[in-house]
């Protein structure tokens, strides 16, 4: 993994054993675990308008349907996604309405 300040590498076991100690410390559910990290940091690229192309590389995956998996995205950003996506065609009779 990484090397440390006394040029030894840190072991996945200690980077576990840091993550679970600050998870701890912060009151979080055990259930929680260091791969969580990894969905949360998919979850929030997407929610911030990240291509999704670049967030598949970023997590190594080959498909794109691997990298939805990882999205766990609030119902803030469905309800606000899917009010733009369907804006247009709401927009428009009414903009004929207005016309007539």
């Amino acid at each position: 993994m990484w090397v440390t300040e006394r040029r030894g590498r840190l072991s996945c076991r200690a980077i576990n054993e840091a993550f679970e100690e600050a998870r701890d410390a912060a009151g979080l559910d055990p259930v929680l675990d260091l791969h969580c990290l990894r969905h949360s940091y998919v979850t929030h690229l997407t929610e911030d308008g990240v291509d999704r192309r670049f967030i598949q590389v970023q997590v190594g995956h080959e498909c794109d349907s691997s990298t939805a998996i990882y999205t766990h995205v609030s119902d803030d950003f469905m309800n606000t996604a899917l009010r733009k996506a369907l804006a247009p065609a709401f927009e428009e009779p009414a903009r004929r309405r207005e016309e007539q």
